[in-house]
């Protein structure tokens, strides 16, 4: 970490964050230096958090790194996730880059030799939730520091190449940002292992390389996957007139496109995700993603189901004509709503409510002409005369492999035992034997359906590592049968929420991981493959989205997948209820965002809001709707990605019918009688208009009161934006403050301390004690991750974070709920968490057993650093044990054992409980209730230890 800051330090400018732009290296660099002093400075940099899973499921898996000699030791870097190694076959796996300042990896190369490891940090896969990297990291020490050595700007690497003659010959493709152009894109090669790096092929400013292989065998022969791709927050262009397929027979010193008209590859405007696989000199395969569309078909024999598309130019005096069974028919296989059924229908168009094509409208939104666009698909070519010339190795389709969506995968390899062993993936795994001429599937039931990354031994075929949206599966019998391998805690978290059991659960969303709950005090351990039950559940599948519990029961919960898909789950055994609101017949379609926000009243937990572009409210747990709204967004774009949607709703827990939403193009609106009037209250975020509205929070300590927090991510725009207004919105005032450059996901009250400010954020999890006059960043035991979700579990005054890689993180805020202006220059001594007593505490269960030692924390908050003194002392003031510790400036946690010395237990030797000595030599505090004492500088405070 420090050898990245001294890169860091070299590289800032002497221009302030706000006069740089807001996507500039320069801005990164700045940030990144801000948040490791902010670090360093800290006063809960003590505070720790906990992990608890869950792992099960795992997170997207980007790239392997496999040891060539040992193939039971690998590196495996997940999107979000950070770097993990595994000596042991991936039965246990260990972090490699939480020190680094970044858990974004695009790709991974390992220098076995010499044990360097070089990450290329930034997803490539361009989904939704692909962050933007920090340039390239590279360790000389297996992961204990790191090293930024340039393309801070690339933001997205997508493959490192070692030469394995010369560790310090390097190169690497770079695939540029994500959401807007920019130079820093293209190949790069080095010479001297990184100190230098020159760009030696480069498209335009909007076409970057997907992919670099090389030939195994020759290291000068390698080929460069150019990608021309263009992500807005409203559509997604997958293919360009910058894509094409780049050759080199000097070691990517030089290039020269290879994909020409006369190529025999698809050329032009759809050519969309590739990548090749080397065999030698000679022989090389290609995938490519072929956005052309398909040529229309013959129509098929006609059959008695009718489609939307055969209302779209119908007239009414056909539509009248139709048999009422067949139309009725059509309405329930495409989810109309009860009410309309043929006969009503057949009224509406009779009347001219409306019109035929009306029942095709509403079945299309920007999500079906993303997914039923009739692109041709992924296609396999060959070249066995060195990318001169290609053919394609299959007649016909490959259907059902990358739908609509191969900007997701596109990945080919070729077995090095055997050249006409291909494989290829996206949803599912296939294998061919016969050079791409057949295919077969390979996935298993506990395989991910979504695929990303595989290595193949070339020592012994049929030996793969399988890399997926679901974490890491091992093969020996060349996809017969798998092992899955997830033991990190690398999940995916959208959203997170909380119950009010007395031992309170967790519940999530995840990407492509469907929705989870399990308790907050879950330990990871391979227990429950004995006891045969994981101990979180599996709710829902999809991409998991938001939850909301009934707090009067919590077998009740609401909840679901993309695009608005939710459900009422009752968790006693009843079926799911779709409960998703559908719009009126002639109407347009409701736009439902990707994440489609839903809220149970804090008033009432019969009465359950969610957002489309408009507010829809259900007084019946999501049985019947009303919108209460009109559109409260922009009125969305054309594109193919729902876009000008509602993305945040709050309701005030002072008044029913006090509601706040913000939608995905920068709206924010107010309503003070739920739902009859709305005004807008949009903040001026001082930069671009129109930024994702990522929160809307009333507050539950003013009725007034209101927070909203902006994300420019999808503009590219790294800044925090964080408003508070003490008017119902009618002015803002900016809170970001001290943050350091990252878009903000959530804001959240403490709500027992008003000034207390929880807040995430792309890159980590912030607390304000002045309600955002200034940020303290949150470091023990998290890692720089985004944070996509936090919620405050009341009762057990916890603060539940939901990350977007690394699963779910707790920690104890009792002591920081104390935190105020009157005490701020006191010591203040936190809760001290009751213990049992038990009388093995010394001992052993068995002879095989470790000691078995209680521990209980010892939170205090200092106003300065000193020496710390802690007193015990029995209930009517005989002092028995003290311990001593260099306090820091702000929250420290002491671990204590519960032990004290012979001396001090001789305190007991008049009253009724002896103390023994345990079978470790040590004395244990008995059961009873005990002051604890912490002086710091001459300033004290006291709390109370109860052992039960």
């Amino acid at each position: 970490m420090k050898n990245f800051l001294l890169s860091v330090l070299c590289l800032v400018t002497t221009l302030s964050f706000s006069q740089q732009p807001a996507n500039s290296a320069a801005a990164l660099e700045t940030g990144l230096l801000q948040k490791s002093q902010l670090a360093e400075a800290s006063t809960v940099k003590n505070l720790p958090f906990k992990s608890i899973g869950p792992s099960i499921m795992s997170g997207r898996v980007v790239d392997f790194a496999v040891n060539p000699n040992n193939p039971t030791e690998f590196y495996v870097g997940y999107a979000s996730g950070g770097l993990w190694h595994t000596n042991n076959n991936g039965t246990s796996f260990t972090p490699v880059m939480d020190n680094s300042p970044t858990q974004n990896v695009g790709c991974v190369a390992v220098d076995w030799k010499n044990g360097t490891i070089w990450v290329g940090t930034g997803e490539v896969n361009a989904s939704r939730s692909s962050y933007a990297g920090i340039g390239l990291l590279k360790s000389d020490d297996k992961g204990k520091t790191w090293q930024n050595i340039g393309l801070t700007n690339s933001q997205h690497i997508s493959s490192i190449l070692i030469n394995p003659s010369n560790p310090n010959e390097v190169i690497l493709g770079a695939v540029g940002h994500l959401y807007s152009t920019n130079e820093e894109r293209g190949v790069f090669k080095t010479t001297d292992g990184g100190k230098t790096w020159s760009k030696t092929l480069y498209i335009n400013n909007q076409t970057g390389i997907i992919e670099i292989s090389a030939n195994p065998k020759n290291f000068n022969t390698m080929y460069a996957a150019a990608w021309d791709k263009d992500r807005k927050a409203w559509n997604f262009e997958g293919s360009g007139d910058g894509s094409g397929v780049y050759k080199s027979t000097d070691a990517g010193s030089t290039w020269a496109k290879i994909s020409t008209e006369k190529s025999g590859l698809p050329i032009g405007k759809g050519m969309g995700r590739m990548g090749t696989a080397v065999v030698d000199d000679n022989t090389v395969y290609l995938i490519v993603d072929n956005q052309f569309h398909r040529k229309e078909e013959a129509k098929k024999e006609e059959t008695d189901i009718l489609t939307k598309d055969d209302f779209k130019k119908m007239n009414a005096a056909t539509f009248l004509a139709l048999d009422e069974k067949k139309l009725n028919q059509f309405l329930k296989m495409n989810g109309f709503q009860e009410k309309y059924r043929a006969e009503n229908v057949k009224q509406m168009v009779r009347v001219g409510t409306v019109k035929p094509e009306d029942l095709a409208k509403y079945l299309e939104d920007a999500n079906s002409t993303l997914f039923n666009t009739p692109v041709i698909g992924a296609e396999v070519y060959k070249s066995t005369d060195g990318g001169k010339s290609w053919k394609k190795t299959h007649d016909g389709f490959i259907d059902d492999l990358y739908y609509s969506y191969g900007y997701y995968f596109g990945k080919i390899h070729v077995d090095p035992s055997d050249s006409n062993k291909i494989y290829i993936y996206g949803v599912p795994i296939l294998k061919s034997s016969d050079g791409g001429k057949s295919f077969e599937s390979i996935d298993a039931d506990n395989v991910h359906a979504d695929h990303h990354a595989l290595w193949i031994n070339p020592k012994m075929s049929g030996h793969l590592i399988d890399g997926n949206d679901g974490g890491v599966n091992i093969s020996y019998d060349d996809g017969k049968t798998w092992i899955k391998n997830n033991a990190p805690a690398v999940g995916q978290f959208y959203y997170v929420n909380i119950d009010h059991e007395k031992n309170y659960n967790v519940y999530g969303g995840l990407q492509d991981n469907g929705v989870w709950m399990g308790p907050h005090d879950y330990e990871a351990s391979p227990g429950w493959q004995q006891e045969g039950k994981y101990p979180y559940d599996n709710l829902f599948g999809g991409d998991g989205m938001q939850v909301q519990i009934d707090n009067r029961n919590s077998k009740i919960i609401y909840t679901g997948f993309q695009f608005g898909n939710y459900y009422r789950l009752n968790r006693n055994g009843a079926d799911p209820v779709y409960i998703q609101p559908k719009h009126e017949l002639g109407d347009s379609p409701y736009r439902f965002n990707w994440q489609t926000p839903i809220l149970l009243s804090p008033h009432n937990q019969d009465i359950l809001y969610l957002g489309g572009n408009k507010l829809m409210r259900s007084m019946n747990q999501g049985d019947d709707w009303t919108a209460i709204s009109e559109d409260l967004t922009q009125g969305g774009k054309p594109g193919n990605v729902a876009y000008g949607t509602l993305s945040a709703i709050s309701e005030s827990p002072f008044q029913f019918g006090l509601l706040y939403t913000g939608s995905d193009d920068g709206l924010v609106y107010v309503s003070k009688d739920g739902g009859g009037n709305w005004t807008n209250i949009s903040p001026d975020a001082s930069g671009p208009k129109g930024l994702w509205i990522s929160r809307v929070i009333a507050s539950s300590h003013k009725i007034e009161r209101v927070y909203v927090t902006l994300n420019g991510y999808r503009w590219d725009d790294f800044k925090p934006y964080v408003y508070v207004s003490d008017n119902y919105g009618a002015t803002w005032k900016n809170i970001s403050s001290n943050l350091p450059a990252s878009p903000v996901n959530v804001i959240k009250e403490d709500p027992v301390n008003e000034y207390l400010l929880y807040l995430g954020t792309d890159n980590g999890a912030y607390v304000s004690f002045n309600r955002g006059e200034s940020w303290e960043v949150f470091s023990k035991d998290l890692p720089n991750v985004a944070v996509h979700d936090l919620v405050i579990q009341p009762e057990a005054k916890d603060l539940v974070l939901g990350t977007h890689g690394r699963s779910i993180y707790i920690a104890d805020i009792s002591l920081l709920q104390k935190l105020n202006e009157t005490n701020k220059n006191e010591v203040v001594l936190g809760e001290i968490e009751p213990l049992n007593f038990s009388p093995r505490w010394g001992g052993k269960w068995s002879a095989w057993s470790e000691i078995s030692e209680p521990e209980t924390k010892i939170q205090f908050y200092s106003p300065q650093a000193g020496k710390a003194t802690i007193t015990f002392k029995t209930e009517d003031g005989k002092e028995f044990h003290n311990l001593s510790n260099e306090a820091t400036k702000g929250v420290n946690i002491i671990d204590y054992d519960l032990s004290i010395s012979e001396k001090g237990s001789k305190v007991f030797d008049k009253t009724d409980t002896k103390i023994k000595k345990a079978e470790n030599d040590k004395y244990y505090l008995p059961k009873g209730k005990y002051k604890v004492t912490v002086s710091v500088n001459a300033k004290t405070a006291t709390s109370e230890l109860e052992i039960k």
